[in-house]
């Protein structure tokens, strides 16, 4: 059996060497590298070699490629390894058809990436010609995992509507009006961007660089990365591109360039990297030379590095440095597939040593390059040829790889089964593109969809890169990103620990502002450099790093300077538990008390001289108008409300009312008394009626407050201060509350004009004098509160009319009430009737004698038999005196200098005053 694979391995080489010249042999034919016949003809392109020899001559040719890959060999090897099993597979097998394959080498250069689509595309007319049979059509291409070199690719493809399934990820390739014919099979680059700014985002770092390389791939990553950090607020201190040439001197001198700009900024601890492999294998050798030459720690290269997919999981990039030396990788890669397949093809290509199938150049110039000195046996060049490509196999590229054959090879077989396929051309490479655009497919029992876009999003995986006696592992997946809604899982490895730790490294320009603090930044600076200065009264920020402080509710908060946050303002109000409230609740309550006990003792003593020479059942008024006052003031105290803002100046207006108009009443008696024309007075006493009075004074307070609250009642209003919210009464109409108060003050005025001149009444019965006084007390009061009302704002405004309130309501209290509460307590006999006739007796005779009776033609003996009724019950005066009752006192005014007694006395005969 043996010998006869060896015999069909030998006669395809033999017939591979008679129709196709030797590898790289001609000068102007770019040939396959590797090839095997099929029905259906899938192209390959991919980077075996990472560059080419750079040469100076100007005719045209191809040029030779230098350093073979082993990654990219591995990634072939795994395409072959693909397309066997798709053919032994029962899609294929059951409708007769296998695949077949040409796989070119673009050394990641653009003119060899356009020579090889050419060849894959040429259609040769040579008929009968020796090479006719290698230029079967091909149906799609698969490659190149170069961004560069798949976009141009794509732009010849999209000529013949060939579908071409990639590995790249440049954001440009998902644009269908430029590349119609384009797929992918893993996440387009804009995700592994957004996933970046969203790991930078979440761990804090705001300050942060960005080198990549100058070709379609890194400038596309480059934009991408700026935008989408900018949106989140993370600055980019510096960004740097390295030509995309490998050999090139100008890579070099950038490299050279980029390690002395990283180990300048000191602050900028993250770094993302989308340079390739022998970019950053170079880079880190700089940096360490770098380093060496300066004398600096080796320390001072320490940074994050956010690795892309293109060389997160290389694992000979960090050269001779350790990771003590580097700092942390955070790698992204695409999701990983199982190698398990992949393995066993390579243990049977070892066991064999070649390809039954077809040819492989580059897996012989491999082996060529290991046998350096000649000597070495097939067997052991292919097992160290095999171990290098397992070192090199990449678990989520090859995942890619299988996935795109998977893609093609179900394609075909929807076309196939309703048609022969076994003629060349029998299926058209559109067909194929249509199929895969719209039908889904199955890779290793999970079913794949090309989304609008051509791409296939399966997200990212996020490895931490790590140490284990001296060996380097970067395959630990520690996260994983979504793209579907941007969001990064935590598995459970044992490193996973180690990445969120990174958290405690800070990438910053300036340190973070705190709450109560805001961001400003210098013109023409970056936005992440900036100062923090404190916010100012009354605003506030609640979280660090903020850009403009927010503002507290003018009307329910305040905030000092520099807050976070905002705080309620005090509902202020003249409380209950305020102590000089207490002092004035107590006297108002104490009022309360007094009236009511007085109002028992008038009642007790309703019937005697001193009760009934104040007024009698007026008193009782009085001070139940007292009583109204006193409970009025009470209301100034507490929360204010819509009722308590109402009712309390209108009581106080209409109580306080009815007791002036009851002491202007007694001032009223005291004019008509004691009037100097007996005629004059006469009229007045048939004017004057008590109660009429009393009602038509009350009524006019009653229509006023009746207006005041229909047109512009008291509210309840809020007075906003800086650190707290005022509570008060607003009057509505500070119109109507001074008529009202002005109403009180001009009865107050009448009843002291009227009062003023009965003041020389016998003292111990006169009442005019108190009315004079407690009048005189109420104006002086009501009138300093005005200025000081008006100018007066705070916590403390109800209580200065709660004061006059209460000195006004004590002034009729102590002026009208407590004198004739002592007298009937303590003097009780004063309260006599005998006590009072003889202090009558005495004031008539000392007014007596201050006249001159020299035209007397009355003389007192007319009036002996002629007593007069003055209150019931009547009083008998002695024969020498006319007889008059205690409330005479009231009437008789000693001052009057142009009235005689007896002319009183004459007219209270004729006019019986009833009190």
């Amino acid at each position: 059996m043996a010998c006869m694979s060896a015999a069909v391995y030998l006669l395809i080489m033999m017939s591979f060497i008679m129709l196709v010249p030797a590898y790289a042999s001609m000068e102007n034919r770019l040939q396959p590298g590797a090839a095997a016949p099929g029905d259906i003809i899938i192209g390959v392109i991919f980077p075996i070699h990472e560059a080419v020899e750079k040469t100076s001559s100007y005719s045209p040719q191809i040029p030779p490629c230098v350093k073979l890959d082993g990654r990219g060999l591995a990634n072939i090897l795994s395409l072959i390894n693909a397309i066997e099993i798709m053919n032994k597979s029962p899609i294929l097998r059951d409708i007769g058809i296998t695949l077949g394959y040409q796989i070119y080498d673009d050394c990641a250069d653009a003119s060899r990436a356009l020579m090889a689509t050419a060849e894959l595309t040429r259609q040769d007319d040579c008929g009968g010609g020796t090479n006719a049979s290698i230029y079967q059509p091909i149906t799609a291409v698969i490659g190149s995992w170069n961004s560069e070199m798949s976009i141009v690719i794509a732009r010849q493809l999209t000529i013949s509507m060939i579908p071409q399934v990639s590995l790249s990820s440049a954001v440009i390739l998902s644009d269908k009006s430029r590349f119609p014919a384009f797929m992918r099979t893993l996440p387009n680059d804009v995700y592994q961007t957004r996933g970046m700014v969203r790991l930078l985002n979440d761990y804090g770092w705001n300050w942060v660089a960005m080198i990549t390389t100058d070709g379609d791939y890194g400038r596309s990553a480059l934009d991408s990365f700026v935008t989408q950090a900018t949106e989140k607020g993370i600055c980019v201190a510096f960004k740097e591109i390295i030509p995309d040439n490998v050999n090139s001197e100008d890579t070099w001198s950038a490299i050279r360039r980029v390690a002395r700009t990283i180990l300048k900024n000191h602050n900028v601890k993250v770094i993302v990297s989308f340079l390739k492999p022998t970019h950053m294998l170079r880079l880190y050798k700089e940096l360490r030379s770098e380093l060496q030459r300066t004398g600096q720690p080796f320390e001072s290269m320490r940074r994050i590095w956010v690795a892309s997919d293109i060389w997160s999981t290389t694992n000979y990039v960090h050269g001779t440095c350790t990771l003590e030396d580097i700092g942390h990788v955070v790698g992204f890669h695409y999701k990983h597939g199982s190698l398990s397949s992949f393995n066993q093809y390579l243990s049977r290509l070892g066991n064999t040593g070649h390809d039954n199938k077809g040819y492989n150049y580059f897996l012989e110039e491999l082996k060529t390059q290991l046998n350096a000195s000649g000597d070495a046996g097939e067997a052991e060049l292919m097992s160290k040829a095999i171990e290098i490509i397992r070192k090199n196999a990449y678990a989520d590229t090859i995942l890619s790889t299988e996935m795109a054959v998977s893609a093609i090879a179900q394609a075909v077989a929807v076309i196939c089964r309703s048609r022969d396929c076994k003629a060349p051309g029998a299926v058209q490479p559109w067909e194929v593109l249509r199929v895969l655009l719209i039908q889904p497919f199955w890779h290793n029992e999970k079913k794949y969809k090309f989304d609008d876009k051509g791409d296939i999003n399966l997200g990212y995986d996020l490895s931490l890169w790590r140490t284990e006696k001296g060996i380097i592992h970067n395959h630990d997946i520690v996260a994983v990103y979504h793209v579907h809604n941007n969001s990064l899982t935590y598995t459970d490895h044992s490193t996973t620990k180690q990445l969120l730790d990174l958290k405690k490294i800070v990438s910053k320009c300036s340190n973070s502002c705190v709450p109560g603090e805001i961001k400003k930044t210098a013109d023409g600076q970056h936005t992440c450099c900036y100062e923090c200065i404190n916010c100012t009264e009354n605003y506030y920020s609640n979280d660090t790093d903020m850009d403009q402080c927010l503002s507290c509710d003018p009307k329910t908060e305040w905030s000092p300077e520099g807050s976070s946050k905002c705080i309620t303002k005090t509902l202020q109000c003249f409380s209950w538990q305020d102590s000089f409230a207490v002092v004035l609740l107590t006297l108002a309550a104490l009022g309360i008390l007094l009236v009511l006990l007085v109002s028992a003792l008038f009642l007790q003593q309703r019937n005697t001289p001193i009760v009934r020479a104040a007024g009698g059942p007026l008193c009782q008024v009085i001070l139940f108008s007292l009583v109204g006052s006193f409970i009025s003031a009470i209301l100034f105290v507490g929360k204010p409300n819509i009722f308590q803002c109402k009712a309390r100046q209108v009581l106080f207006g209409l109580s306080y009312t009815l007791c002036v108009s009851c002491i202007l009443v007694k001032s009223l008696k005291i004019l008509f008394a004691f009037q100097c024309n007996p005629g004059l007075q006469g009229h007045l006493h048939r004017l004057y009626q008590p109660y009429v009075i009393i009602g038509v004074c009350v009524a006019l307070q009653v229509a006023t407050c009746s207006c005041w609250l229909v047109l512009k009642s008291p509210f309840k209003n809020d007075i906003i201060l800086p650190t707290t919210l005022l509570e008060e009464c607003h009057e509505g109409s500070y119109v109507a509350f001074g008529v009202m108060l002005g109403y009180i003050a001009v009865l107050a005025f009448v009843c002291f004009v009227c009062a003023f001149k009965g003041r020389k009444l016998p003292q111990k019965y006169n009442d005019a004098r108190f009315i004079t006084f407690s009048m005189l007390l109420y104006l002086i009061a009501w009138v300093v509160f005005i200025p000081v009302y008006v100018t007066t704002s705070g916590v403390y405004v109800p209580a200065i009319e709660m004061v006059v309130i209460l000195i006004s309501n004590y002034g009729i209290l102590s002026c009208h009430f407590f004198p004739k509460c002592y007298v009937i307590l303590f003097r009780k006999e004063q309260n006599t009737q005998s006590a009072f006739e003889e202090n009558l007796h005495e004031y008539c005779r000392n007014s007596s004698e201050s006249f001159s009776f020299s035209d007397t033609s009355l003389t007192e003996e007319k009036y002996i038999d002629q007593p007069y009724i003055i209150s019931s019950p009547p009083l008998s005066l002695p024969a020498t005196e006319p007889q008059m009752s205690g409330e005479l006192s009231n009437y008789i005014d000693s001052s009057s200098s142009t009235c005689t007694v007896t002319r009183r006395l004459k007219f209270l005969r004729n006019r019986s005053i009833s009190l």
